[in-house]
């Protein structure tokens, strides 16, 4: 159901926590469910792509039980999982679909894997090739580019492969399979990606190294249950932060956000816009979190390209939105990933906000936007896409008139009680 924002108040000021971390929740589920013993969870986020990972690995018959944002794994290890009798239903989320055929590709059973409509059209092909040059047989639509994917496990061989494309997926689909491969296998990236998934090997006693961009991981290894703490999500985060830059008289503080480095491109992209904030890093084990304060600002348009890419390519909705408010062009290049995500999100970008007057430009790998522009109330579609309706929702916090948002329950897959903390910050 459709719903209608028109915000009175104007400005956001406060102090909240932004939900877990959702690539690192996914994480901690797997590597609970891979490891022998009790794992327990600190700060999971309760969005639906993170519940459908719950939901598959308990269809392996993992004991999974969720407390609110505590999680307790109980485990045997992945020989202790068994065959499904039904398919693993992935919902919307690409992180559980990819990473799961790592780690099924070597399970001794049948299993099929499926999501929604909008995971039925997103590439598996740069999964699958590499998993199957380690021995995977996998099956599915177009010799196995689209879901659904049947998997029969069996004995995998380490390789030694360079990724094609800059993508975080792929690499931790086959470091999950290399764990319980013949050999040690080696993975180049061309740039480096969220490493999450090394974080975490690492977290739960795996022998992994890497140096720059080459990552070994030997195969046989079995893991031990750990505890983990999820920061929050700094691309949840990031929608908040631009509607505190972009929204005059603003100063919101957001606690303990992520701040892995390869996840804070967007801390980069609005130092280079000329941004007021401040970043209060705290101690922690493993994962890096920080405060962050965040006050309105008068900013200039950048070119964001090369290898700041895969560090912020979630948060280029939002970075869209800022650039339209910004003084002179701003140009995002080489983010050809973006048209392979739950939508493509370069044309829908550009058609959203265009809707509300903004210069914005399409390209072949990015978008052109000339600001600042004033922007207006309109009817806006999601597409389904969680990114795109929080955009949408930030946007009508600088729009003159209402602004229709035909889907916010998509936002929920990343960040359930978005518009709540929205109308907490307002003043």
């Amino acid at each position: 159901m459709s719903t209608i924002l028109k915000f009175e108040k104007s400005s956001l000021k406060g102090t909240l926590t932004v939900p877990g971390d959702k690539s690192i929740s996914h994480r901690s589920i797997m590597f609970g469910a891979i490891a022998s013993g009790t794992t327990t969870v600190e700060g999971f986020l309760l969005g639906a792509d993170c519940l459908s990972t719950i939901a598959c690995f308990r269809k392996l018959g993992v004991e999974i039980d969720l407390r609110g944002s505590q999680v307790t794994i109980n485990s045997k290890g992945i020989g202790g999982w068994k065959e499904p009798d039904e398919v693993l239903d992935t919902g919307n989320s690409g992180t559980t679909t990819r990473l799961m055929l790592g780690l099924l590709a070597s399970t001794p059973f049948h299993t099929v894997v499926a999501g929604d409509e909008s995971i039925a059209k997103r590439p598996m092909k740069r999964i699958v090739d590499p998993l199957r040059l380690m021995g995977a047989d996998i099956r599915g639509r177009s010799n196995g580019q689209f879901t659904p994917l049947a998997i029969q496990g069996t004995r995998l061989k380490a390789i030694d492969y360079t990724l094609p494309v800059a993508s975080a997926q792929v690499k931790s689909a086959i470091l999950l399979a290399a764990l319980h491969a013949e050999g040690r296998t080696t993975i180049e990236e061309p740039v480096a990606t969220r490493d999450h998934t090394e974080i975490m090997l690492r977290h739960f006693g795996a022998d992994i190294n890497r140096h720059e961009n080459i990552i070994e991981v030997a195969g046989g290894q079995s893991l031990s249950a750990r505890h983990v703490k999820v920061p929050g999500d700094i691309s949840s985060a990031a929608f908040l932060i631009g509607a505190a830059l972009i929204t005059p008289g603003s100063e919101i503080r957001l606690e303990n956000v992520g701040t892995n480095p390869t996840r804070t491109g967007i801390l980069d992209v609005i130092s280079q816009m000329g941004a007021d904030f401040d970043i209060e890093e705290k101690e922690t084990e493993g994962e890096r979190s920080a405060d962050l304060v965040i006050r309105s600002s008068q900013l200039k348009g950048i070119e964001i390209s090369g290898a700041l890419i895969p560090r912020l390519i979630d948060e280029i909705p939002i970075i869209a939105l800022i650039a339209t408010q910004c003084n002179g062009v701003t140009v995002i290049k080489d983010a050809e990933e973006l048209r392979v995500k739950e939508t493509d999100r370069i044309t829908a970008v550009v058609d959203e906000l265009s809707k509300m007057g903004a210069d914005i430009t399409a390209t072949d790998d990015g978008m052109v936007i000339h600001g600042p522009t004033a922007l207006n109330g309109a009817d806006m579609k999601t597409y389904g896409d969680h990114r795109l309706g929080m955009m949408a929702a930030v946007a009508a916090l600088a729009a003159s008139g209402p602004v229709t948002i035909d889907d916010p329950d998509c936002i929920a897959v990343s960040y359930p009680g978005f518009f709540e903390h929205v109308n907490s910050l307002l003043v």
